[in-house]
């Protein structure tokens, strides 16, 4: 390696797993606006801000997956209410 080249210092576990949690709140907030938000919202708002407090590297990822998880919950907000409490209807 010459001067030039930064070197890569591994990134303790810690961080790394602050990363991971950044980019499972983006990846679960996203399916959770058309499957499970439910779940998927509040999960999405748990991993984000965990990773938020540990110090994630990916903090865009990590506030994406929060708006993603507030905005699940919106759309089954508004779903329930413009079906009147009803989601899902069995039999006719």
């Amino acid at each position: 390696m010459n001067a030039l080249t930064p070197t890569r210092q591994p990134l303790p576990a810690r961080a790394q797993e602050a990363d991971g949690m950044a980019v499972a709140s983006f990846v679960l907030g996203l399916i959770g606006l058309l499957l499970f938000n439910l779940v998927l919202g509040p999960l999405a708002l748990v991993l984000g801000s965990l990773a938020l407090a540990r110090g994630t590297g990916r903090r865009g990822r990590a506030l994406l997956g929060l708006a993603l998880g507030v905005a699940d919950l919106v759309v089954l907000a508004a779903t329930v209410v413009s079906s009147h409490g009803m989601i899902w209807r069995f039999g006719h």
